[in-house]
């Protein structure tokens, strides 16, 4: 596939999708000006729930195309897991022509999504005034690493760098001792969730009237309120009426738990839970004679001495032997499971959560489907992720915009 910047021949352009979508979004058109892993998220989400998305590559990619392992260079795992349901032209957006090819797709689009800096887009002439201009209906998401109007907005960042600046890392090293990231990349993952929430919250409030809009997710902000929402505890209120911090979750002793041949997930959590538990380990009374024990705040302000006491326990069964009793009384209980553990757990397997599928270049390869059900209009897997300008020809090539009302 020649994955040279290739400029529009028609400026009225975006032919219809031959793969006909079936979810709820089916008919509306996303001009995808995303990179890495929050914007592609977020526009995949919008793919699977029916949306018609072109992508804009530059004609080096997209730079997750180049993190391996892959059968062929360009097309490497978190790239083919972020990109489905997508076509793919190249253009050179510094230049006039692929400046223009842009705008004429989103003259035609129902939704922009970018994750440039706003500063770039400006400079290219595709921020949300100018294609506005243009398009009066256009929704037009910008996804920014700082909210505009405070000192930091306009600064690059990466998931690294939220998880430290909104206090995730930190949080780390209140429970062992030094800060530290979370091994995925649950700021990118977090707040492509908010972009497609917000994208869809919009096209419900244009189909009332007509109206489209600009709007910014800023990750800083964005994942800040998504940690506080648990940890902000006595700074919700003026004056504080104690310190910040949900302190079950900040207990060194959470778990998991070892057992006598694996370690165990286990959430004693109710009274009802806590008295069943000590049932199983020979201390009915407990809750009664050890007022640590004796109710959920109790519990929770002694959350370290209350993990210690579930990992004392926990060693003396095997990780079956403990599901098959917690199990049995209802107190909530999982192995737990390695990432490779996924491809061979019996409810996924159940549900078909993984599809194996056939790409045209790839060959056989291995996908999640959209985990949410819809009666009406489910969602789909219609194409997988796509080489690098594969639809370039299909797209410049066209000469009239068949557009559904």
């Amino acid at each position: 596939m020649d994955s040279k910047a290739t400029p529009l021949r028609s400026a009225t352009i975006w032919p219809v999708d031959k793969v006909q979508a079936t979810g709820p979004l089916k008919g509306v058109r996303v001009l995808d000006l995303t990179t890495v892993v929050m914007g592609p998220s977020a526009t995949q989400m919008l793919g699977d729930l029916g949306a018609d998305i072109i992508k804009v590559e530059s004609a080096t990619g997209d730079s997750m195309r180049w993190i391996g392992p892959w059968r062929h260079a360009g097309m490497g795992p978190l790239f083919l897991q972020a990109n489905r349901n997508k076509r793919s032209v190249a253009l050179d957006l510094k230049t006039p022509e692929g400046k223009s090819a842009a705008m004429a797709l989103a003259d035609h689009a129902d939704v922009v999504v970018s994750n440039v800096r706003p500063q770039a887009l400006q400079r290219l002439g595709l921020d949300y005034d100018s294609i506005h201009q243009r398009n009066p209906r256009i929704i037009y998401c910008a996804a920014v690493g700082y909210g505009s109007g405070g000192p930091d907005s306009g600064k690059a960042v990466y998931d690294d760098l939220i998880q430290a600046a909104s206090g995730i890392a930190g949080l780390f090293g209140v429970v062992d001792g030094a800060p530290r990231y979370a091994p995925i990349n649950v700021c990118d993952r977090v707040v492509g969730l908010y972009v497609a929430n917000a994208i869809t919250a919009a096209l419900y409030h244009r189909a009332g009237n007509g109206e489209g809009q600009f709007i910014e997710v800023p990750m800083f902000e964005t994942m800040t309120q998504f940690v506080l929402a648990d940890h902000i505890g006595g700074r919700a209120f003026e004056p504080p009426e104690g310190e910040t911090g949900y302190k079950r979750l900040l207990s060194r002793s959470r778990g998991p738990y070892p057992t006598r041949d694996g370690h165990l997930a286990v959430v004693v959590y109710t009274d009802r839970h806590w008295r069943e538990f000590t049932k199983l380990v020979g201390s009915p009374d407990l809750l009664d004679v050890d007022e640590r024990f004796r109710s959920m705040q109790s519990r929770t302000q002694n959350a370290e001495t209350v993990g210690r006491f579930l990992a004392d326990q926990l060693p003396n069964k095997t990780t079956a032997e403990w599901l098959e009793l917690l199990h049995g009384v209802d107190i909530p209980a999982c192995p737990v499971n390695a990432i490779d553990d996924l491809f061979e757990d019996p409810h996924l397997k159940a549900v078909e959560f993984f599809q194996t599928m056939q790409h045209p270049t790839e060959g056989a390869v291995t996908t999640s489907r959209f985990p949410v059900h819809f009666s009406r209009t489910p969602a789909s897997i219609r194409r997988l992720a796509p080489n690098l300008g594969e639809h370039s020809d299909e797209i410049t090539g066209a000469s009239e915009l068949s557009r559904t009302p």
